[in-house]
């Protein structure tokens, strides 16, 4: 398509979530970025935060709107695309193409891209990729200078109402001798609680920010997964893009590494935290001095020395894919949750709907369960014939060789049988929406219902689960 050609205009095959339905006639003297994103998509979260912070550099005479096209089937559901507009605070119009119509008529090739339409309605240029802030900023500077563009201030209305439940989609757990920790994503704060869910301290005040000190100073951003190593809570803090720590006698939070942007990790040791840049850390796991974190953003697993204060990646080259073998040549594709025991770390990789197992001395990578970021399904059975559809949370039992799993868009809670055995769904008697984090303890289960806003106690000899009733 040629540069002076009119951008195509938004069909009416277009399911709109939080707005009015719009066209891009109608935005005439605006400069216009539309954004192709799935929900899945870590690459996808990273473009939305960047949208939204030139939206708000430009607010009179840009234009953003976030047209979701589907990666996996679950993402074809306009229920499934509100949740994860709630979840990702999205504060423009964004419509579900679950059809591609609207990706095939702008010659959309990859998650995420954005189309330029200059204030003439004309598209000007398809970027790809994240981490495109900077060449997303020059060209639309370029032509809000350009004749005819008119600022308008009125503002759009979307339907994104601040969620009114005790909590907003948690999605990491970890459970202690007597304690429970959660970390309420959605409400940006690590709740410390009873194991029968009564509320006992509140880590972070509930907005979005990277702030140290004690609990009631203390700020994170959209929180993920948990690890707890005796008095010890390390947090994989993802809308921060850092990995952070509670001193949990002393109530004290301090940061590791990140500063509140994603980059790439460098090697090295760490002596200013804001120096060191991470990419969507989304779990960890802790022991023995060292702490593994998954890194959705670069496809990675990387380690912090507790001691030395030292980064080094473990695994990973940081292609999107599913490739097993050595540290440097194997491949991921959105690592999502850890769980570790003696030298094998256990690897939950979302978007190729994968298990993996990784050797923490050698970093060597083997897949368990799992085909590819295109091969998915909802199957039980032998670990060739198992299909998963973006699994979101791992973990182990401590009184069986069992893997437990959150396989987050079959609604399902899955085990797979260590030692070589096979795949199985595990029977619940409450309805699951995307659950999203899980912890093992005592003959007991914890389940991060993300979607449905709750905790699940779920008793694994009878599969009976109740809710807590967590702040409530």
């Amino acid at each position: 398509m040629t540069a002076a050609a009119l951008a195509p205009e938004f069909t009416d095959r277009l399911h709109w979530i939080n707005a009015p339905a719009a066209t891009l006639a109608g935005q005439r003297g605006r400069v216009v970025a539309i954004a192709f994103w799935s929900a899945g998509s870590a690459y996808s979260h990273n473009l939305l935060g960047d949208l939204r912070h030139l939206q708000a550099k430009y607010p009179d005479r840009l234009r953003v709107f976030a047209l979701h096209v589907p990666k996996f089937e679950a993402e074809r559901s306009p229920a499934l695309v509100e949740q994860a507009v709630g979840r990702l605070g999205l504060a423009f119009p964004v419509a579900n193409d679950p059809d591609f119509v609207a990706w095939q008529h702008y010659g959309i090739q990859a998650w995420p891209s954005v189309a330029l339409v200059d204030a003439r309605g004309q598209l000007r240029e398809i970027v790809a990729g994240d981490m495109q802030r900077e060449a997303l900023d020059a060209s639309i500077a370029a032509m809000l200078d350009e004749p005819g563009v008119v600022p308008q201030a009125e503002a759009v209305v979307v339907r994104n109402a601040a969620m009114r439940t005790a909590l907003a989609w948690p999605a990491g757990i970890a459970v202690g001798a007597k304690h429970l920790y959660i970390a309420d994503s959605g409400h940006h704060r690590i709740l410390e609680c009873t194991h029968d869910g009564r509320l006992l301290r509140v880590f972070g005040g509930g907005f979005p920010d990277l702030v140290d000190g004690s609990l009631d100073e203390a700020a994170f951003n959209a929180p993920r997964g948990l690890s707890l190593v005796r008095d010890t809570l390390y947090v994989a803090d993802t809308g921060n893009h850092a990995l952070r720590r509670i001193s949990l006698p002393r109530g004290q939070v301090d940061t590791l590494a990140g500063n509140g942007q994603p980059g790439t990790p460098v090697e090295g040791p760490v002596a200013d935290p804001a120096a060191a840049t991470l990419d969507q850390p989304w779990a960890v796991a802790a022991a023995q001095g060292r702490l593994f974190a998954a890194l959705a953003g670069s496809n990675q697993i990387w380690e912090y020395d507790l001691g030395l204060g030292v980064l080094r990646r473990l695994c990973g080259s940081d292609q999107f894919g599913l490739t097993d073998g050595a540290a440097d040549v194997a491949e991921f594709a959105h690592p999502a949750s850890l769980a570790l025991v003696q030298k094998t770390l256990y690897v939950c990789d979302a978007s190729a709907s994968a298990l993996r197992s990784v050797n923490i001395d050698s970093g060597a990578v083997q897949t368990l369960v799992g085909r590819g970021p295109f091969e998915f399904g909802d199957q039980d059975g032998s670990r060739e014939a198992a299909r998963l559809q973006y699994p979101l949370a791992i973990a182990l039992d401590p009184d069986a060789p069992v893997l437990w799993v959150a396989d987050a868009y079959n609604d399902a809670l899955r085990r797979l049988k260590l030692g070589g055995g096979g795949l199985s769904r595990f029977p619940c008697d409450h309805p699951l929406r995307r659950p999203a984090a899980i912890a093992v303890a005592a003959g007991a289960l914890w389940l991060a219902n993300t979607d449905a806003h709750e905790i699940l106690r779920i008793q694994i000899d009878s599969g009976q689960a109740s809710r807590l009733p967590v702040g409530e």
